[in-house]
């Protein structure tokens, strides 16, 4: 089983203060190194001159055969043994070692067989390196914590706009088309644009200029739906002047499809303007799905297995049970069946059941299923209407075979 990180690591304000953590650690201690590094040499290198200085008074003593200056002598206690070997094998050199609980600067030089030593109080060097050590360390601490606060706060308002952003995106999506991202940085011409505001200007354009289009589109389907009403409805007119017979019967036949189609691009039009007010009131849901099947006219079953009282639009109500009901007799097979389950309404048939791109996608515009019944407005209708009402209209199969459209109102 992999471990797997929580959420918010993977956002982008965690990753940029986990950088700016990574890099000003790094860059203290590098900073720190060099600093130890390079104080410590002189430390040493101070404490070095000052011994060696003091063994050449030693030397001079000892040749000269006068008394040894304080903290010299041959082979003093506590000199340390490689000091003591390279001082007898006839070189010089110098150690830091503990004597006495305190630290000296150990120097010794060759003397007649022996090691001539000094020392020299190494303890007030070793607390100034201890001491800058402290500072290094506190003020690495301090400078990172000001920099994750300031790098923090700069993070955060970048991603800020970047939530805010993809807010506005997602409304676009949901179609909202009004939404713009507005930020004053793109307001101003002579202002300098980071790359957020740029996103978020190229977003803003991107939304005006699909919102342009979907109204012209909009308008061009209402405007065409509207100049077709008049000559239909003459053409109907006419239609009934015909002497009976079966090729008046399709030609009435085809003018009745033509303003059932001109009557459903108007509704569209007006589901994709949301210019129509949605008007509720509380209904009994038994009795107006048994209203909408009687008015279909079809052999259609009604099961109740919990009745319940809703408040909704009756009218687009009623238009979503309508085409889900008429949609099932044109596309399906015999039972229908219309179940009620609280505020849960399902329409069943028995024939082949919903498209694949049906199911995945929800219903499109002029694309119906295999049979080539229908322009595939009607299911578009009954989306957009369920949504103006606030109920939830899902497509899929039901169990034994068959097409399965469940209505869910809200409120549940």
């Amino acid at each position: 089983m992999s471990l797997r990180l929580p959420a918010w690591t993977a956002t982008l304000t965690w990753k940029s203060v986990c950088f700016i953590v990574g890099m000003c650690c790094s860059l203290a201690a590098v900073l720190g190194v060099l600093v130890h590094v390079e104080v410590t040499r002189q430390t040493v290198s101070t404490a070095r001159e000052k011994a060696l200085g003091k063994l050449h008074e030693a030397s001079q003593a000892y040749e000269a055969g006068g008394p040894l200056p304080p903290e010299s002598g041959l082979d003093p206690d506590g000199l340390p043994p490689r000091l003591r070997a390279l001082a007898v094998g006839g070189h010089r050199g110098t150690v830091v070692a503990d004597h006495r609980g305190r630290p000296v600067m150990w120097a010794a030089a060759p003397a007649d067989g022996r090691a001539l030593a000094t020392a020299v109080d190494y303890g007030q060097s070793a607390r100034t390196i201890n001491g800058l050590d402290n500072a290094i360390i506190g003020s690495s601490a301090l400078a990172i914590g000001g920099t994750l606060l300031v790098g923090a706060f700069a993070v955060t308002r970048v991603t800020r706009r970047l939530h805010q952003t993809a807010t506005v995106a997602r409304r676009i999506t949901r179609g909202d088309l009004d939404a713009r991202v507005g930020d004053p940085r793109t307001r101003d011409p002579s202002r300098h644009q980071d790359e957020v505001a740029t996103v978020a200007a190229a977003l803003d354009t991107m939304a005006g200029s699909l919102q342009a289009k979907l109204e012209s589109e909009r308008r061009f389907t209402a405007d065409v739906a509207h100049e077709l009403r008049t000559p239909l409805t003459g053409l109907q007119a006419a239609s009934e002047l015909l002497p009976e017979g079966r090729p008046t019967e399709l030609v009435q036949e085809r003018v009745r499809t033509m303003r059932q189609l001109t009557e459903d691009l108007l509704e569209i039009s007006r589901l994709d303007s949301g210019s129509e007010a949605v008007e509720t009131d509380l209904h009994q849901l038994e009795r107006l799905v048994r209203r909408v099947v009687r008015a279909s006219g079809t052999e259609t079953e009604v099961v109740v297995v919990r009745d319940a009282h809703v408040e909704t639009d009756r009218r687009r109500l009623e238009r979503v049970l309508g085409n889900l009901v008429a949609n099932a007799h044109r596309h399906g097979r015999a039972p229908v069946v219309v179940t009620v389950d609280g505020p849960v309404v399902t329409v069943r048939d028995h024939g082949d059941g919903f498209p694949d791109y049906l199911v995945a996608h929800g219903p499109q515009r002029f694309r119906s299923g295999g049979n080539g019944k229908g322009h595939g407005l009607g299911l578009t209708i009954a989306a957009g209407q369920a949504e103006a009402i606030g109920a939830r209209l899902t497509f899929g199969g039901a169990q034994g075979g068959g097409a399965l459209a469940v209505l869910t109102l809200p409120g549940t």
